[in-house]
């Protein structure tokens, strides 16, 4: 299993509207958190898994959820990469009430297309 900042790519940033993606039925073991600042010792705020008890438990109590993919997330809700900070992307997860909240996430996690 994956964990924290030593990771595979499971995700992809759209190089236009800079949303952040992660595909459903990847073929690897992954395991990807979001933290509240760039340093993967802060808190877990969300969580991309292959594995069940991570997802449907929220194992770690993400407050933005865990998920197998961005598809599972609550309609309206999406991810747009802001910028690098040293080893980690600072994303924007925005609610589909228009809530924003800022999280890092590992860059060894994404690519930019």
């Amino acid at each position: 299993m994956v964990t924290g900042v030593t990771g595979q790519v499971i995700g992809r940033i759209d190089k236009k509207t800079k949303e952040f993606y992660v595909a459903s039925g990847q073929k690897q073991d992954y395991n990807v958190f979001g933290y509240q600042y760039a340093n993967n010792t802060t808190r877990k705020m969300i969580c991309f898994s292959s594995h069940v008890t991570d997802v449907r438990d929220n194992y770690n109590g993400c407050p933005l959820g865990a998920y197998f993919d961005t598809g599972e997330m609550k309609a309206g809700d999406k991810i747009v990469y802001l910028g690098g900070v040293g080893g980690f992307g600072r994303m924007n997860f925005i609610s589909g009430n228009g809530t924003k909240t800022i999280f890092y996430l590992p860059k060894s996690s994404f690519t930019i297309k």
